[in-house]
């Protein structure tokens, strides 16, 4: 992240998502104050905490998104959740803790898929001889005694029958010309595997705040004989087996315990835990009823957010420089009903605009991943060379910006059912069309969305 200012993250973003020039500017300040922690005098660094943010904005306008990219961005552990999630039971909800559970495990995965990278090659290369002791094992039956003329490279036929490879592949050499080059793939051999399969998938079912028990019994049970790794044999093409050796060779390679750490720093020091649908547990104060159960989730993520201890199966995390930001469309209630601890920990609020007309040509176009190109993408499987016209993509977005006045204002979202309506009769027939060439203009969009626009019924389903 040195090498990135806050003008090239904004510039990164802009990338993917459109508009939102102040929510763009604030996380990129904030990703950037963590480079410029670590330059700080170690004793001040500890002191320094992350300024969490709170977007404030209607739907589909790219709260989420913008949070999204910045973690991938960063390579950070990121988690999204839904601050409902914890209120769905009653006072019963999910345990808040099991967030920074949920980071620590993409940590997990992300410090152990980059160390993967690393070792790759190794991985291929133990693969690979493992793979050629085995075509090269010698036969088990028929081999008269004091024959070595009997000793060389075998294969197993899918018909489960011990084949002598030809006298030329005999040549270690030549065997693994044949294994490179693909000549063998189909050929079967016998492998010892282990059984994936873990039994204890849920012990008490989830949501019920019983999340650290059960961690700990999943960890306690796995550890008895019988119950893991247990291993049997398994006939496998060689393409097949090669996968499965890779995968085998690569987890040896890798240091687990040093993925641990790593992934718990990981998690302490660039952790972005994004907070959807805060506006749902904030509200007047309810003194009995359902909504007293707010106030309680409020409570419950404030520790965690202010920077607590958190004690995970990869040991204790502490979230004091974990990056929160927080998002909600606050229609009916405000910030400021938050109960005012919470409020302090979110010191940057940043509002983002509703989409208009121009966005949606915007989106339209201009990003990496726009819907048109997605569209055509899909299309050019079927060998049908899809395009749109600058006027069919204007008329696309005023009917989006349409159907956002006439029904529930969704933002981007509506420019995906506006698109499934335009093309649901190509989706279905493009198999089938005689011309693989198809140009969508804007007669073609007024001539499919205008009878559903006109009709308010009808749009409230379709669009």
């Amino acid at each position: 992240m040195s090498s990135l200012t806050p003008r090239e993250i904004v510039r990164e973003l802009d990338r993917y998502i459109v508009g939102q020039a102040k929510a763009k500017r604030a996380v990129a300040v904030a990703l950037r104050n963590r480079w410029r922690r670590q330059a700080a005098a170690p004793e001040l660094r500890d002191e320094i905490t992350p300024k969490n943010i709170i977007m404030i904005g209607p739907t589909g306008v790219g709260k989420t998104e913008i949070a999204r990219r910045l973690a991938r961005l960063a390579q950070a552990p990121f988690v999204k959740v839904e601050a409902s999630k914890f209120t769905e039971v009653g006072y019963v909800g999910r345990d808040v803790d099991s967030i920074v559970r949920d980071l620590v495990e993409v940590a997990i995965a992300l410090v152990r898929e980059e160390q993967r990278a690393r070792v790759e090659q190794r991985a291929r290369e133990q693969a690979e001889e493992r793979l050629l002791a085995l075509l090269a094992r010698p036969e088990e039956h028929g081999a008269p005694a004091g024959h070595s003329s009997s000793r060389g490279p075998f294969l197993v036929s899918s018909q489960g029958t011990v084949q002598r490879i030809d006298g030329g592949s005999r040549d270690p050499a030549a065997l693994r010309a044949q294994l490179r080059s693909g000549y063998l793939d189909d050929e079967q051999v016998e492998l010892e595997v282990s059984d994936s399969a873990n039994p204890l998938v849920s012990i008490f079912g989830a949501g019920h705040g019983m999340e650290d028990m059960e961690i700990q019994l999943k960890d306690m049970l796995g550890q008895l004989p019988g119950v893991r790794g247990k291993k049997h044999k398994r006939k496998l093409k060689v393409r097949e087996a090669r996968r499965l050796l890779e995968d085998e060779e690569a987890q040896k390679l890798i240091d687990m315990e040093s993925v641990r750490r790593e992934a718990v720093e990981r998690t302490e020091q660039a952790g972005i835990v994004f907070l959807d649908e805060i506006d749902k547990i904030a509200g007047p104060k309810a003194a009995q009823g359902p909504d007293v159960s707010r106030e309680g989730v409020q409570r419950d993520l404030l520790p965690i957010v202010e920077g607590s201890t958190v004690n995970t199966k990869h040991g204790p995390v502490k979230t004091d420089h974990v990056l929160f930001i927080a998002a909600g469309a606050f229609h009916v209630s405000n910030v400021s009903d938050l109960i005012p601890e919470l409020q302090g920990r979110f010191p940057i609020r940043v509002e983002l605009e509703a989409l208009k007309k121009d966005d949606f040509v915007r989106i339209l176009k201009e990003p990496k991943n726009a819907l048109t190109r997605q569209y055509a993408a899909l299309m050019a499987a079927e060998g049908v060379e899809l395009s749109f016209t600058d006027a069919a993509i204007d008329s696309i977005a005023e009917y989006a910006a349409t159907a956002n006045q006439r029904a529930e204002n969704i933002g981007a979202r509506r420019l995906h059912t506006v698109m499934e309506a335009l093309l649901d009769e190509l989706s279905f027939s493009a198999p089938e069309l005689p011309d693989k060439r198809v140009v969508i203009d804007a007669a073609d969009v007024h001539k499919t969305l205008s009878p559903i626009i006109a009709d308010e019924d009808l749009a409230k389903f379709i669009l």
